[in-house]
């Protein structure tokens, strides 16, 4: 006997033929296997059996749409709106019983069903359904197409950030039934507006007003917007405000949800996660909530029945999307007011040029107070003017002055202090105490920095430095040029050892703090809210700011301290804040008269005489030399249009995150800005867009870029 047999005596021996004796029974089996994705030979949706599809293509020359053939069990879940995969890129050779084949999947969105096709050659079928929830509404593809079309950009792309990502748990659940419009709130804190009430009024009433806020300092707004939104809700509309950041977001949250309570409201912020915020953002697209609070993706959230739209704090950089078209907040909420016929608010305790140019057009009203509702709400704004510099020579050069320490003590007596510092970390850029040569490091010639207050290390590659010295005067001795918020720390606490010392940065923001004396040294934008108020504040190296070599310094500096003073209590409290910069700054005074909005007009009839933004409209394209020349010469700009440059863009730091506006890294980039005046914008716009997908379809060649309305033009 052979040992094979012998092994098939034992039970447990047969288990390979067992197993090779099931593998061909299931191989001869009748079993229905899945359907190629091409669906060869399958039948067609008896009506309307062409689906009109975008494909997710960013690419300019593709930016239309595609018809497909929808295949009969397809056809209860291809509706208008849902997510589908189709295959793409298969050419019109390879065709096989009428129907294409081939290509690469691809997601993208069903628009409509059509009939029949003009496209006269044989059409792909639908791949899948990738979920029969409907998704992209006609609303929102039409806003989508409008933000395409002004920012010379494809459809595809700002799809990417209006549509958010798909996750099958969130859409499995259904969302809550809608609750009925609540009643119309009383006017509360609007009473301290001229217009306020009537504003209120009118959203109540079905109107659609358009104003420019300048909030009133302190700790009321986030009230006065929930009731601007229940106003809205009161009228059964829907509501949807935009806010720069996840602090701002839960500020206006908590005070809905004070006023109207839970399940009124959705909140739409990268923090809450994927999950959640698809949740949430259903529960917007299927009408089960009207009212939405969130950061800059949520400007194209699907409210039914849109009745206002509003965003916080324009200036913020935050609302300019940073992935194309880099569409901006405030440009959106615009083209939903004008196309919804919506109210429109844009709100903040400063004033932006483009809210005072809203202004002036007569597309909105302003909605402020009289002056005497404003001293009662704001604090008292000192500089080191000529009275404290006859007591203390020293003050101008001083960074903290006499003043400055006197208002920390007696702020200290009632509460917590501020003390805005415009640089992070301990001493983010250092020279020589002898020469003031600055300090660099040896390997790769970048600007040597003390990020906390032993260690030594260059800025650009990382390097630790341990033996520096001066190639002017060999000297080893090391001084600050720029002072951060840590050193900044260091010496208050210091000066006050009996004071606890708070501080808030990108590396670690608070929320709040309590009531009670404390000095919290902070960056500008992450200062936290105190409880009660602030009872002073200091705003150090001005300088820092108003000099940065950008059109929009005096305007961003202004806004910076207006936001950090507006934490502070009123003067009738005895709130103080005392600026250190040069007096007679245009910024400076403004916010010592407490008057953004003068200010705002001031910089807005500058620039119509330079033809600056936003009297005009710019854009910039941005490439190598050979490839700006290449595309400025190819593209049909409009008669009108006025070219200015081009000029050498500055490379990315080494060691530091690309910004998309920097060049990469090793090549020499220029940028042309392409200006023309008002009426002309969509015009340059398309001549802009047209030309990019003409390149592109040719093969591209080097990468150009757009932008249309920078942000920074220097």
């Amino acid at each position: 006997m052979s040992s094979d047999n012998e092994r098939s005596e034992d039970p447990a021996g047969g288990a390979p033929e067992q197993l090779a004796l099931i593998r061909e029974t299931v191989r001869k089996a009748n079993v229905p296997r899945a359907k190629p994705r091409t669906w060869r030979g399958a039948a067609l949706a008896e009506e309307l059996p062409v689906a009109r599809v975008l494909v997710n293509k960013g690419v300019l020359h593709l930016d239309q749409y595609f018809d497909y053939a929808v295949p009969e069990e397809l056809d209860a879940d291809a509706q208008p709106g849902v997510r589908v995969r189709v295959r793409f890129g298969a050419g019109g050779r390879n065709v096989r019983g009428g129907r294409r084949e081939g290509g690469g999947l691809i997601d993208g969105f069903l628009v409509e069903r059509l009939a029949e096709s003009d496209y006269t050659g044989a059409l792909a079928a639908l791949a899948y359904v990738v979920s029969p929830e409907p998704v992209l509404g006609p609303e929102l593809l039409a806003l989508s197409r409008a933000v395409a079309d002004r920012y010379a950009g494809s459809l595809a792309d700002v799809l990417q950030l209006a549509v958010p990502p798909r996750n099958g748990r969130a859409e499995s659940k259904p969302s809550p039934d809608p609750l009925p419009p609540p009643p119309a709130p009383s006017a509360g804190s609007w009473e301290r507006y001229a217009q306020g009430p009537a504003f209120l009024r009118a959203l109540a009433e079905g109107g659609a007003p358009r104003a420019v806020w300048t909030a009133l300092p302190g700790p009321h707004w986030p009230q006065e917007i929930a009731r601007a939104m229940a106003a809205t809700l009161a009228s059964g509309r829907g509501a949807l405000v935009v806010v720069p950041d996840g602090r701002t977001a839960g500020r206006v949250d908590a005070a809905l949800t004070e006023l109207l309570g839970e399940g009124r409201h959705a909140l739409l912020t990268a923090d809450s996660g994927p999950e959640k915020r698809y949740r949430e953002w259903l529960a917007v697209r299927r009408g089960s909530v009207r009212a939405v609070v969130g950061t800059r993706a949520a400007m194209f959230a699907p409210v039914a029945d849109l009745g206002l739209v509003a965003v916080w704090d324009d200036g913020d950089s935050s609302h300019s999307d940073d992935n194309a078209p880099f569409p901006h907040v405030r440009e959106v909420l615009e083209l939903r007011a004008a196309h919804g016929r919506c109210a429109f608010l844009l709100g903040g305790t400063s004033c932006t040029v483009e809210a005072a140019q809203l202004v002036e057009s007569g597309w909105a009203l302003p909605l402020r107070a009289d002056r005497e509702q404003l001293r009662i709400a704001a604090p008292l704004v000192r500089t080191v003017g000529d009275g404290e510099l006859a007591r203390d020579g020293a003050a101008r050069a001083a960074r903290l002055p006499s003043l400055a320490w006197q208002t920390v003590r007696d702020g200290l007596r009632s509460g917590p202090v501020l003390v805005q510092v415009p640089r992070r970390g301990y001493a983010p850029r250092l020279a020589c105490e002898r020469c003031r040569e600055p300090a660099r490091c040896r390997h790769c010639a970048g600007p040597l920095q003390a990020p906390d207050q032993r260690d030594l290390d260059c800025a650009w590659c990382g390097r630790a430095e341990t033996a520096w010295h001066c190639v002017a005067c060999g000297s080893s001795r090391l001084r600050a040029r720029i002072v951060g918020a840590r050193r900044t720390a260091e010496e208050l606490g210091r000066a006050f050892p009996a004071v606890p010392v708070r501080t808030s940065g990108r590396d670690h923001i608070l929320d709040s703090v309590p009531d009670a004396p404390a000095l919290v040294v902070s960056t500008p934008g992450a200062e936290p809210v105190a409880e009660g108020g602030y009872a002073a504040a200091l705003l150090l190296d001005g300088w820092a700011m108003v000099g940065r070599p950008d059109l929009r310094a005096g305007e961003e500096a202004l806004r910076r301290w207006t936001a950090a003073a507006s934490l502070v209590r009123g003067q009738p409290e005895g709130g103080t804040v005392v600026i250190v910069a040069e007096p007679t700054l245009r910024p400076v005074q403004a916010l010592v008269r407490w008057d953004p909005v003068g200010h705002a007009r001031r910089e807005l009839a500058e620039r119509a005489e330079l033809g600056f933004p936003p009297v005009s409209r710019m854009a910039s394209v941005t490439g190598s030399p050979e490839a700006l020349t290449a595309f400025l010469t190819a593209a049909e700009l409009p008669p009108e249009a006025e070219v200015l440059g081009p000029v050498p863009v500055p490379g990315a730091e080494p060691g530091r995150p690309r910004r998309p506006w920097d060049a990469p890294p090793g090549e020499s980039w220029e940028r042309a800005l392409l200006r023309v005046p008002p009426g002309s914008g969509a015009a340059l716009a398309a001549a802009l867009k047209a030309a990019q997908a003409a390149r592109m379809s040719r093969g591209g060649g080097a990468q150009v870029r757009i932008r249309v309305d920078p942000p920074d033009i220097g």
